[in-house]
């Protein structure tokens, strides 16, 4: 079975204050959840704020809120 691709729909972003967001990771695959206070704008940049993030980005969001 092949997992499926990331992608921004799985995430959801919620202003925390200034410089941070609290990102929630929703697995596509069972429905878990992982949520996180990211304080590292760029990565929200590459993400939240990209039309056509990169793949490995989404990916080390994911790690982040994972916990990895």
């Amino acid at each position: 079975m092949k997992t499926p691709k990331i992608s921004k729909s799985d995430f959801q972003f919620k202003l925390a204050g200034y410089g941070h967001y609290i990102v929630t990771y929703i697995s596509p695959v069972t429905g878990l959840y992982w949520t996180k206070t990211i304080h590292d704008m760029t990565l929200i940049d590459a993400t939240k704020n990209s039309d056509n993030p990169k793949r490995c980005d989404l990916e080390m969001l994911k790690r982040v809120c994972k916990g990895y």
